[in-house]
């Protein structure tokens, strides 16, 4: 009734739209919420979703989830959990990006 379909998506789609949420949408999940995704943006670019087009992708799984398959980043900084040690953390991370 809704004209839906199913598609499979491959491993590296589904973490690169992973990856394309959290850098993009600020939207850190799970590559299994991400397989949604990673199927609309086969489908547009194999031209079966025509842009501006409204399309619902559900992301049930945060990604801590399955924290390994992103690996570490490479700049973590550590700060005690207090608010000033917090707030000079924050102060060197914006020091070191200018």
């Amino acid at each position: 009734e809704s004209g839906g379909r199913v598609a499979a998506v491959r491993d590296g789609d589904i973490l690169k739209a992973q990856k394309y949420l959290a850098a993009e949408e600020g939207v850190f999940c799970e590559p299994a919420s991400a397989a949604s995704v990673a199927g609309v943006m086969a489908e547009i670019a194999a031209g079966a979703i025509v842009p501006p087009a409204r399309i619902v992708c559900t992301l049930t799984g945060h990604g801590l989830k399955d924290p390994d398959i992103v690996g570490a980043p490479s700049d973590v900084r550590i700060s005690d959990a207090d608010e000033n040690s917090l707030r000079s953390a924050i102060s060197e991370m914006i020091r070191d990006d200018s």
